[in-house]
């Protein structure tokens, strides 16, 4: 993945701008959920195959630049 657009969309006009794996109507929230209920990343790609293995990776990746910045409190308060 090259860029934010490549892994998320977000657009009023697409699930009413829920964030979405780029170029799919799958929300995001989805794979969180599936892991979440110990579903693996196989068998979630297994439900949505619309959705690259790539842009899975992506969307962790994010998570964890996300969650180990060293600004995480500021970063946290800001979307609380």
């Amino acid at each position: 993945m090259n860029s934010l657009a490549d892994v998320v969309s977000i657009n009023p006009k697409v699930m009413g701008g829920t964030p979405v794996f780029a170029g799919t109507r799958v929300p995001i929230q989805s794979l969180f959920d599936h892991i979440e209920l110990g579903i693996t990343v196989d068998a979630f790609l297994e439900d949505f195959p619309s959705v690259s293995k790539e842009q899975v990776m992506g969307v962790l990746k994010i998570a964890e630049r996300l969650l180990t910045a060293p600004n995480l409190t500021s970063i946290y308060a800001a979307a609380a």
